[in-house]
């Protein structure tokens, strides 16, 4: 199963049993963002990342050089307070 797949997977959970008010209110916000050109300045799939150092849950600097050093990085953006 693809990346695509998997994600389009869990997008249909996602939105399984909501309201449709409420689903329509996430799709507008999203094609908002879409349609402000912010896609236009996001990395797309090949393109190298710039350094950057960001804190742990500690508040520890962690850089993406120093785990680099011990493979490839996959970073996640989370929206909201936890």
């Amino acid at each position: 199963m693809s990346l695509q797949d998997t994600l389009d997977r869990m997008k249909a959970t996602f939105e399984a049993g909501r309201p449709q008010e409420i689903l329509d209110i996430m799709h507008r916000a999203t094609d908002d963002l879409r349609h402000s050109g912010i896609m236009d300045a996001v990395l797309k799939n090949g393109d190298e990342a710039p350094e950057f150092t960001l804190p742990d849950q500690t508040g520890a600097g962690v850089s993406s050089e120093d785990l680099l050093q011990k493979g490839p990085l996959v970073v996640s953006f989370y929206r909201g307070v936890w």
